[in-house]
């Protein structure tokens, strides 16, 4: 307090000033009519300009969000239309949203092979040789290993580690992970891996020389792998060469997945799975 005493007595002059400047523009401001609107006028102009900014501020976020919300509804919305067409007799096309579904994908009893959900993206990486990307959901939302993940109807990656709430996948840009893809138009097939360079491309391998190949040719899921329905695009042939004293073409194809923008996955579970592992380890065994 004494300290406080011996700042005011320092400075009484500049406070005694402030005070006087503060006591003549309330007199100025209070009784005369044009300084009173123009100094309202002013003070409006200031907080609305004060409002406006933190107002924009604050919908930068609530956009956000909204996008998110969006993405899931729409997200949500895709895996319904996927379980239904599924479960019709036929697959179809649709070139709206990018997702084919065949005609194989359902059992006997006329009941969905696949199960569709969606989740977040908490992590991802496109920078790294071994790219892997990490999702809000886990054992408790009933995510399984080698369920597909998705994006927007396009080839993402694999699920791979499950905790109780959430779940890492090796994504498509991880050198270690390949897929088996074909040519939409033809159905010749190969398998499909990223080489570590560039996160908008991958490559189609141990495609023959004989096969009729085009740039911009559409490259999906052949269906072999289980955790994929057949037909699910990764991308297009961007370029293609046939490599000097080799049978196979060399071949680029540019991802359909927008692997920098990714919020919302869907993820498929293949319900015959474990049947599927079962017996192919009779095979590989030999019991």
């Amino acid at each position: 307090m004494k300290n406080l005493f011996k700042l005011i007595y320092r400075y009484h002059v500049v406070f005694l000033f402030v005070l006087l400047e503060t006591l003549s523009l309330s007199m100025v401001v209070t009784f005369n009519n044009y300084q009173r609107a123009a100094f309202f006028d002013s003070g409006n102009f200031l907080s609305g300009t004060l409002f406006e900014k933190f107002s924009s501020f604050a919908q930068i976020f609530e956009f956000k969000q909204v996008n998110i919300k969006m993405a899931e509804e729409n997200a949500v919305l895709r895996s319904a239309l996927q379980e239904m067409l599924l479960k019709s007799n036929h697959g179809t096309y649709h070139s709206s949203d990018s997702i084919y579904l065949p005609r194989i994908a359902r059992d006997s009893s006329q009941k969905a092979v696949y199960r569709f959900t969606t989740a977040r993206v908490i992590n991802n990486s496109v920078n790294q040789q071994h790219n892997f990307i990490t999702i809000n959901k886990g054992r408790h939302d009933g995510i399984k290993p080698d369920m597909g993940v998705i994006s927007n109807g396009q080839v993402v990656g694999l699920v791979t580690n499950v905790s109780e709430n959430f779940s890492t996948v090796i994504s498509l840009l991880n050198s270690k992970w390949k897929i088996s893809a074909k040519i939409k138009r033809n159905d010749y097939f190969g398998s499909l891996s990223w080489d570590g360079k560039d996160y908008r491309r991958v490559q189609l391998n141990e495609m023959p020389y004989h096969v009729p190949v085009q740039n911009g040719d559409t490259v999906v899921t052949t269906g072999y792998s289980s955790s994929f329905p057949e037909g699910i695009i990764i991308g297009t042939i961007s370029d293609f060469s046939i490599g000097s004293g080799s049978n196979f073409y060399k071949i680029e194809v540019m991802l359909a997945a927008d692997f920098k923008n990714l919020v919302i996955v869907g993820l498929i579970e293949n319900k015959q799975l474990n049947e599927i592992k079962h017996l192919e380890s009779l095979n590989k065994y030999g019991n």
